[in-house]
């Protein structure tokens, strides 16, 4: 009986069921006939206030209706306001590019142009200094274990590079370099002016290095194994750089020369116009804020640079015309054309740039406030560079060769002769320090000012970057070979001392012990990452038990990026 009630019930429900779908599928089959009546004017319908639509005929509709609703529809703007905002900020950014980007290229003018007058007013002061202690020394006794500071050497060995190099550069005839280039044809020299940047940039890059390793090389300490081939042939290659590039800088204004001189100025107009060709290998290129800013700094340089040039050129041909002044106003058309070409391409390539980048134009302040931080950190007493080697390796401006060329022309141009001329010479030496001297004293305050802007006071006490990795890596080696010993290496004056005592484990302890300060976004991007995120990345790499270590390098910001990490890869 339970059996039979069971099915009897189950029977009942399955009938319920099949009567459900039935119905569903009913109304389903319903609805899709009405769609198929309906499709042509539901497609054709208009919809009305109300929301619900208008169905009309084909016989209502009409070329005049058609005419009419195009001529009457409308649209609303703010329905799609964040696409429109963004498109007014990128004109107001695209306003604002000019504006901030001529800031940073002031700034950065101001200071190379410190940099340069460094080679003509302080170095022989400081070499004469160098040289009085160096030979009043056995008369006075030794006072310490180094006959000469390290930046007395540097400036020496620099004071040594001037004299030989200029020594050289007297027999290199330049009016016989300008009839010979001014024989050559257009074409010809638009080429050879094409190769002379990009043989100046590949120049600038292996310079800095050749002159770092010399300037390292004489003032490592003694007590390290000695794995370099020596003082003296590190010298001869930073005279053979300095006097190769001082030639080819000669070359590259000549051509400049050849090029004011010319009757139809077609290879003036050449010339210039291969800085557009400039944006089109600069737009259309992925760029980063690090990639922004050292293509930033080249342009510095490179501005900077035909200022020389230009000056130069001028200069020939003030003398070829015995220095009449109504010469000059031939020559100012020319040269206003050449600054006016040279402004016009950056500000479009650095507004394009932006644009496509989506890079707002605040990042030239974090670049100004960089260049800054390299100023200001370079007066401190834990100083490990100096100002004119931080410039050159930021920007990629060298100035000895450019200093080289310029004291060549001048004293070829300029005949000194009597005792006026040499009142006049003194009078325009001491202008010139009091031009250095001034440029010093408000770089050094605007400097000051950026730095605080962006809350990067704190680094300036931090020790140097390259200190910093040097630390962590010999805490990672000690980590993986042997934990508990400490070693520290003999230093030789205050500096390292201070830096082998922050080595030590106390000192580690109080510094990841002691609570971080606060950051602005910035500072985080501007400055040199600090020791205990250092900490992390060796910690996180560091396995379990200390046998395996994964090297890995932290991504690079402003400061410690320079001029030549990519000198030899891009080639504007």
């Amino acid at each position: 009986m339970a059996d039979s009630l069971s099915s009897g019930l189950g029977e009942e429900q399955e009938k319920e069921k099949e009567k459900k779908d039935g119905e569903r599928g009913g109304k389903a089959t319903q609805t899709e006939k009405n769609e198929e009546k309906d499709g042509v004017t539901e497609t054709l319908g208009f919809n009305d206030k109300n929301g619900g639509s208008k169905k009309r005929n084909l016989s209502d509709l009409s070329l005049v209706r058609f005419i009419t609703t195009e001529l009457t529809r409308g649209y609303f703007l703010e329905h799609n306001e964040a696409k429109y905002t963004e498109r007014r900020e990128r004109v107001y950014t695209c306003l604002r590019i000019p504006k901030e980007l001529e800031k940073l290229m002031t700034f950065g003018f101001f200071l190379c142009l410190d940099a340069f007058l460094y080679v003509f007013t302080l170095l022989p002061l400081r070499v004469i200094l160098a040289l009085l202690r160096l030979i009043t020394l056995p008369c006075c006794g030794l006072s310490g274990s180094r006959l000469l500071q390290p930046a007395q050497v540097c400036d020496v060995l620099k004071g040594f590079i001037m004299v030989l190099c200029y020594s050289m550069m007297s027999y290199v005839d330049y009016s016989m370099m300008y009839h010979l280039i001014r024989g050559q044809s257009v074409i010809k020299l638009y080429i050879i002016y094409n190769m002379l940047e990009v043989a100046d940039r590949l120049f600038s890059s292996f310079g800095q290095d050749i002159l770092d390793a010399l300037y390292w090389t004489a003032t490592e300490p003694k007590e390290k194994k000695r794995a370099h081939i020596g003082v003296i042939p590190h010298f001869f290659m930073a005279v053979l750089y300095v006097f190769l590039h001082a030639i080819l800088i000669m070359v590259q204004a000549t051509t400049l020369n050849v090029a004011f001189n010319s009757h139809n100025k077609s290879l003036l107009t050449i010339m210039m116009s291969n800085n557009f060709v400039e944006i089109k290998g600069s737009v259309f290129k992925k760029f980063e804020k690090n990639n922004l800013f050292q293509m930033s700094n080249s342009d510095i340089k490179e501005r900077f640079t035909n200022y020389i040039l230009l000056l130069i050129v001028c200069l020939r041909n003030m003398e070829q015309f015995s220095w009449n002044p109504d010469h000059l106003w031939v020559l100012f058309p020319d040269v206003i054309m050449v600054i006016a070409s040279e402004v016009a391409v950056d500000v479009v390539k650095h507004a394009f740039i932006t644009k496509f980048n989506d890079i707002s134009a605040d990042v030239y302040g974090e670049y100004r406030a960089s260049l800054a931080f390299d100023l200001v950190s370079s007066r401190q007493k834990n100083a490990y560079t100096d100002y004119s080697d931080s410039v050159s390796r930021r920007m990629g401006f060298i100035p000895l060769p450019l200093a080289l060329l310029l004291i060549r022309v001048v004293t070829s141009s300029v005949k000194i002769q009597g005792s006026l001329s040499c009142m006049c010479v003194l009078l325009f030496y001491l202008g010139m320090i009091t031009l250095k001297v001034l440029n010093s004293i408000v770089l050094l305050g605007t400097s000051c000012a950026f730095v605080k802007g962006a809350n990067m006071e704190e680094k300036l006490f931090d020790p140097p970057p390259s200190v910093v990795s040097s630390r962590a890596n010999s805490r990672a080696h000690r980590t993986k070979h042997v934990p508990t010993a400490t070693q520290q290496e003999p230093t030789t004056d205050k500096g390292e001392t201070s830096l082998a005592a922050d080595s030590s484990p106390p000192a580690n302890t109080a510094e990841s012990s002691a609570p971080t300060l606060p950051k602005s976004d910035s500072d985080a991007f501007l400055t040199t990452p600090d020791e205990e995120d250092e900490d992390k990345i060796i910690n996180a790499n560091t396995g379990p038990e200390g046998d395996r270590l994964e090297h890995r390098t932290p991504k690079k910001d402003l400061l410690e990026i320079d001029r030549f990490t990519i000198c030899g890869n891009r080639i504007d």
